[in-house]
């Protein structure tokens, strides 16, 4: 039996560790203000791959988009545009910020929200947007923001499955008022848990570095609502590291992902993921559709899958408006999104993360034909 092949699996060498011991040496592990000498440098240098003035780091990337959120001014009453077609994480923040997440429907293709999703959900009440660049693909951003700015809506980027993704040669992170990441152990760069918010504004910037500081404006002077959401020394200390691997880690799964294409390309029983024009796909996750499947066919063929040690997953299997607690904040029913609720019962994703040899990339892919026929 072959080796299990992970959905996705973290490349720490000798560099990280050398990193963290480092910091352990150096005894400074933390900072009150969260702005120790490896959190600034993970900053500046993130900052700068991205192309924005700043980059705030935090120790999650649910935290990036709660501190986003309240930077944004977001509070009851207020309305947040989301997918439901998402990891929960997106929409957790938004009830903490005491305001309500609208869901709204994805395109077939890209698995995103678009402009028109937006326009048939967006009110008067709508404070924010937040729209999810899933699987490693941007959203179709620039008509997106050209309806923010005429509607006064604040638009905040979840990048967290996109780090190195571009639309129009622009990376993702840069393309609204404000973007997060994760660093979770799974993603396409990691520290472990970690996270980042991405802007050009100086004054959001200002506000942000304060939220995660308890809200304080200077030292024990609290001014606003804030958290202790502070990155770590160490965690910085390998998020530096591995954004300087991201490139490297990056063009090996876009080569995985173009392989797996090439072959699995004849089956014509599957809906491979495509990379529309003027968008570079960062591949964190690859995601295939069943034609015409219901969620038990497709589940059978998951199941095939791991029997033969491919870890394959299904994401998102339930989409957040069906979930229990969004059934009841939001009043989601079945039916409410068809798109999304198609997608869900059709998706699976497989791995093509940088761990993964040419065999392994033929092996997938022989057994994906064999367990779809």
């Amino acid at each position: 039996m072959r080796d299990l092949i992970r959905i996705n699996q973290p490349l720490i060498g000798k560099e990280e560790v050398e990193a963290v011991t480092a910091v352990l040496k150096s005894g400074i592990l933390a900072d009150k203000s969260g702005s120790g000498p490896r959190v600034l440098e993970f900053e500046r240098e993130f900052a700068r791959f991205v192309g924005v003035k700043h980059a705030i780091a935090v120790c999650t990337g649910t935290a990036a988009l709660h501190c986003a959120l309240l930077a944004a001014n977001i509070r009851g009453g207020d309305e947040v545009l989301i997918p439901s077609f998402t990891f929960a994480g997106t929409a957790t923040p938004v009830l903490l910020c005491g305001s309500r997440p609208v869901f709204a429907d994805i395109q077939g293709d890209t698995y995103c929200m678009s402009l028109e999703n937006i326009e048939n959900s967006i009110s008067r009440d709508t404070k924010a947007i937040v729209p999810v660049h899933i699987y490693g693909l941007t959203c179709d951003m620039d008509p997106i923001m050209e309806l923010a700015r005429r509607k006064g809506v604040t638009v905040i980027e979840d990048a967290a499955q996109a780090h190195a993704a571009t639309y129009k040669q622009r990376k993702a992170g840069s393309l609204a008022d404000m973007a997060c990441f994760s660093f979770y152990s799974a993603k396409n760069m990691t520290t472990g848990e970690g996270g980042m918010i991405t802007t050009n504004d100086d004054d959001l910037a200002q506000v942000l570095r304060m939220i995660r500081t308890h809200g304080e404006e200077r030292p024990y002077w609290v001014s606003r609502i804030g958290n202790n959401y502070h990155m770590t020394e160490l965690a910085a200390a390998i998020g530096v590291v591995q954004l300087r691997k991201l490139v490297g880690f990056v063009e090996r799964r876009r080569e995985n992902a173009k392989t797996l294409t090439e072959q699995l390309g004849v089956s014509g029983r599957l809906i491979l993921p495509s990379e529309p024009e003027g968008m570079r796909h960062s591949w964190y996750l690859y995601t295939v559709r069943v034609r015409g499947a219901n969620a038990g066919k497709r589940n059978k063929i998951v199941e095939k899958l791991r029997n033969k040690n491919i870890e394959a997953n299904v994401y998102y299997e339930t989409p957040v408006h069906l979930l229990p607690l969004y059934r009841e904040v939001s009043g989601g029913k079945r039916g409410m999104l068809p798109e999304t609720e198609r997608v869900a019962r059709q998706v699976f994703s497989l791995p093509v993360h940088p761990a993964m040899t040419p065999e392994d990339i033929s092996y997938v892919a022989d057994i994906v034909k064999k367990a779809i026929t």
